[in-house]
This record gives C-alpha cells, sequence and structure tokens, in this order.
C-alpha cells in the first residue's frame, strides 16, 4: 500500500490527498469507523501514518465526507463493480426487414418467421415496405402486407410504432411482448 500523491484530477472527478482543498471534513478510517469532523491536514496526517490515502467519497456533503483507504484498491473495485454491472445489460438491437408491396404468400410466410425469430431473441423489429414508381398510389397494399405479417406472427408483441408512410417507404416498428 503506497500513498498516492496526485496533483492532477482524476478523470472522475474524486479529488485525493492534497487535492481536498476544504478546511475540514468528516472521516471514516480505513476500518469503516466514523471519527467525526477533522482538520483535513491532521485527516491527512493519519493517512500518511497509515501509508494510505485520504478519498473524499461525497463531496457534496456538508462537510465533505472522506475515507482513509488504499487509493489504487479502491478504484480497481469500482471498476470492476461498472464492468459486473455492463456484463448484465441486454443491450437491445433494431433488426430491419424489408419488403414490397407485392410479395408473394411463400415469401411473406420466410420474412414472418425470421421476424419472430428476432422477437424471440428480444429485439425490435422495424418491418419496411418499400414502393417503386407507381406503386405509391395504392398505399392501402402496403397496410394490407403489414396486418398480414402480424396475423402470422406467433407469440405476444407490442406495436412500438404503428404503420406510417415516410417518403417512398412505409414502416412500423415492432417488440416482444415482456414476459411476466
Amino acid at each position: 500500500m503506497a500513498y498516492v500523491n496526485n496533483n492532477n484530477n482524476n478523470k472522475n472527478g474524486q479529488r485525493i490527498n492534497e487535492m481536498i482543498r476544504v478546511r475540514e471534513v468528516r472521516l471514516i478510517d480505513d476500518e469503516g469507523n466514523q471519527l467525526g469532523i477533522v482538520a483535513t491536514q491532521e485527516a491527512l496526517k493519519m493517512a500518511k501514518d497509515r501509508d494510505l490515502d485520504l478519498v473524499e467519497v461525497s463531496p457534496n456533503a456538508n462537510p465533505p465526507v472522506c475515507k482513509i483507504l488504499d487509493y489504487g484498491k479502491y478504484k480497481f473495485e469500482q471498476e470492476k463493480k461498472l464492468r459486473d454491472s455492463k456484463k448484465n445489460q441486454k443491450v437491445l438491437k433494431l433488426k430491419e426487414i424489408r419488403m414490397q408491396p407485392k410479395i408473394g404468400s411463400g415469401d411473406l410466410d420466410t420474412k414472418a418467421k425470421h421476424i419472430q425469430e428476432f422477437l424471440d431473441e428480444g429485439d425490435k423489429v422495424k418491418v419496411t415496405i418499400r414502393f417503386r414508381g407507381r406503386e405509391l398510389a395504392h398505399t392501402e397494399l402496403g397496410y394490407d402486407v403489414l396486418n398480414e405479417v402480424l396475423k402470422r406472427l406467433t407469440s405476444a408483441y407490442n406495436i412500438d410504432k404503428p404503420a406510417a408512410m415516410d417518403g417512398r417507404n412505409m414502416s412500423m416498428t415492432i417488440s416482444a411482448k415482456a414476459a411476466k
């Protein structure tokens, strides 16, 4: 355990040792005991005597709360907690399926099957219908295709964004219903 003398600011904004510029702090020692309000110089001296660092853990309190601890070990533990929390997160992906208004029944079955697989994996799906040329005059065909896709889905789903025109495309976004 070494005493860290950092005069430059840390990237997470925590102040340690001489960077703490207040007159007095509420001090917690390395065993977790509260020592009450102590002058900052005295707290620094106590940390140096134990070959540890004085770390400001709650700068917004009045007076600020500081702990005597091994800063390197503390920083490592914080990073480890952050890594573990990121590991447990589910990244939500948006998949897109494109089709045309004059799609065949077999192709529609295949596209619906793919949409179902994406929903089962927990992804959101954007179903897009592209209109070309004179097809734009018959946008109701796009609504019919999207409704047919919804009929062919087997599991429960939420419509996040209902079917709407966006330039030459009609799209809707659906996601899997959360299991209770």
